[in-house]
């Protein structure tokens, strides 16, 4: 018994952890990804200066990258599906890095044109990133077991508010210093480098050159999708003998849409995404038109409550695991950091009440914790999305979910337009994390991997 034992152990010292340089490098590419997210924030106010846009013009900019971003939901998973994770994120992170780099330029368009030729360039970066979390929540499915997986989906997720950390002070200070154009050529710059990093540390985990039969069995016997990118994943080793599973992807979407788990998910996304959208758009704006803070103030400020954030991110999905290894359903290790996150969230809304500027801060940065702790909606992904189309599935999810990045900075926008103040613009916000408690308490349901009911043939 012990020499069984013995063996046992030098298996598991054996095992390589492949998968943790795997979440490292979404960690590193999703801080790029958001960072190139926030450029427009944190130059909004000089560069609209500059070009005499106006505030509602400005939302209408700010909500350009999330309808492409919407739009290319569904091709994205489909195209992940299809081609692997590696081969078409690879492409992503190069196009929309083009894409970024070009707006530095922006200020050779002449008048009105501005508007449109900035409108597009933003339509096609969101366009291009559409299939990075579609890609994230496969590659965690593959690569981490059901009792790692909303950590590692929460390290990947903080990362946008390690961005904010990272390259809010130093877009702050690229515009201060040099002009806001700087702080588009610095971000495309960010994008070519992740995407050398990218090609040289992504693999999916059969095909990986570091990693070993202890690791792989260890993944297998956790639950991950090892074999998720391979053609024959539909027709798994589960399947009933000499029956082929056939389901359409449009049979497939059909089922997604009319499942009250799944729907009850993306309602909940969506409202999570209100809270996102608004501090990598009008927060920093915010704090310069509102509680009047300089824009190298506003960079430096706006990281105070990402830190919370990134730390609040990793505290939910390490809180979710730890529930789950000691008993707890899956459904309530995911659903309680999501509900007391959002509980946290709605404290923004005190700061429409006070002028002290350390406090506003501080409420902001409560707020920022409690979304952070909350935004377990990827793990959640990775938890229920049926395997043989996980990409589809992510699509599915992150389009209703983004649909918040296209209305929320326009709202916010119109808001201001119309009442000359941020206070109505914080309450929608906070309304929206009521809302995300109220669709996982009472329309989730329990939280389990989809079947697709099959279409069998023999």
């Amino acid at each position: 018994m012990e020499h069984i034992k013995s063996q046992a152990t030098t298996a598991v010292k054996s095992q390589t952890h492949a998968r943790y340089w795997i979440v490292a490098m979404l960690f590193i590419i999703t801080s790029v990804n958001y960072g190139d997210r926030a450029t427009i924030s944190i130059v909004g106010d000089p560069m609209s200066h500059a070009l005499g846009i106006s505030s509602i013009a400005m939302g209408y900019i700010f909500s350009a990258f999330s309808w492409a971003y919407v739009i290319g939901q569904i091709p994205g998973g489909l195209l992940l599906d299809k081609f692997g994770s590696k081969r078409v994120y690879l492409i992503s992170i190069i196009t929309w890095s083009i894409f970024t780099f070009c707006q530095g330029f922006i200020s050779l368009f002449p008048g009105a044109s501005v508007i449109a030729v900035l409108f597009l360039l933003r339509f096609l970066v969101g366009m291009c990133e559409s299939p990075a979390f579609p890609g994230n929540s496969r590659i965690v499915a593959a690569w981490f077991p059901a009792q790692e997986r909303g950590t590692a989906s929460a390290i990947f997720n903080s990362a946008q508010y390690f961005a904010t950390v990272i390259f809010a002070p130093i877009m702050g200070w690229l515009t201060h210093n040099y002009g806001w154009h700087h702080v588009f050529f610095f971000m495309g710059i960010m994008g070519f480098i992740a995407a050398f990093m990218w090609q040289k540390i992504i693999y999916p985990p059969n095909q990986h050159p570091r990693v070993n039969e202890a690791e792989l069995d260890y993944l297998k016997e956790g639950g991950a999708l090892i074999n998720l990118d391979k053609k024959d994943v539909a027709a798994s080793d589960d399947a009933q003998p000499k029956i082929e599973l056939q389901v359409s992807k449009g049979q497939a979407i059909k089922q997604l849409i009319s499942s009250r788990m799944m729907l009850g998910i993306y309602l909940g996304q969506y409202c999570i995404n209100a809270l996102t959208y608004f501090f990598i758009t009008w927060f920093p704006v915010y704090l310069v038109q509102a509680r009047g803070m300089s824009i190298l103030q506003a960079g430096f400020v706006a990281a105070i409550p990402a830190v919370c954030g990134f730390l609040g991110g990793i505290s939910g999905g390490v809180i979710s695991d730890f529930l789950l290894s000691r008993g707890v359903s899956l459904t309530w290790a995911r659903k309680t950091p999501i509900i007391c996150g959002m509980l946290l969230s709605t404290s923004m809304v005190v700061c429409n009440y006070i002028d002290t500027q350390w406090l506003i801060v501080a409420f902001m940065a409560l707020s920022f914790f409690g979304k952070g702790v909350g935004a377990l909606g990827w793990a959640v992904m990775s938890d229920t999305a049926p395997k043989e189309v996980a990409g589809l599935s992510g699509g599915i999810f992150n389009t209703i979910g983004n649909l918040s990045g296209i209305i929320t900075p326009i709202a916010i926008g119109y808001i201001i337009a119309m009442t000359g103040s941020y206070n109505g613009a914080l309450i929608y916000v906070g309304i929206h994390a009521l809302i995300a408690i109220f669709s996982y308490i009472f329309i989730v349901g329990k939280i389990q991997r989809m079947q697709l009911s099959p279409v069998l043939s023999a």
